[in-house]
């Protein structure tokens, strides 16, 4: 195995702890500096914890898709099957193995699963708006940004604490079929 074709397949309860680390790694504290994908600057607090994992893998039409390279747990997403089109959220990469081309990896393989066993016709994913590197990157994959906005859970520490008053979540689109 290696990072040039990692494996892919469905977390698992054991996951858990490990996918905690990962996400934490890749969005807080000094640790996510290492890779692009950082919130620290936007957000302290915490961006997941492991009731929030463990309902993402065992919830109804969701699943938790992880990559592994070389015996570790590298990346993750998270994907719902809405009906006609699926939600794509909690994605992370570990900061060490960022900008090498496993997040590509990552959101092609979570478009093929939404698409070919759920027969979903669009991607949908909202990404707070002031992370305009992030979108673009999106963007560069085939997403649309859709000016459709919802409003940040500003005091629900579940979702981190933020430093700034102007946070919200944009949705971004992509055609699958």
């Amino acid at each position: 195995m290696s990072l040039a074709n990692p494996t892919f397949r469905s977390a698992t309860p054991a996951d858990v702890p490990a996918l905690v680390t990962l996400v934490e790694s890749s969005y807080r504290g000094d640790s996510s500096r290492t890779g692009w994908t950082t919130e620290a600057d936007i957000l302290d607090g915490r961006r997941t914890d492991p009731d929030m994992v463990a309902d993402a893998l065992g919830g109804p039409g969701s699943r938790m898709l992880v990559a592994e390279a070389d015996g570790g747990l590298v990346a993750c997403c998270q994907l719902e099957d809405r009906g006609g089109h699926a939600y794509f959220g909690m994605f992370a990469v570990d900061p060490a193995l960022q900008r090498g081309g496993l997040g590509k990896k990552v959101l092609a393989e979570a478009e093929r699963v939404a698409r070919e066993e759920w027969g979903a016709k669009e991607m949908h994913m909202t990404v707070i708006s002031v992370r305009e590197d992030l979108i673009a990157w999106y963007v560069r994959r085939g997403y649309v940004r859709t000016g459709e906005t919802s409003p940040f859970p500003y005091g629900d520490e579940r979702f981190g604490l933020p430093k700034r008053d102007d946070l919200q979540f944009e949705l971004l689109v992509k055609p699958l079929a």
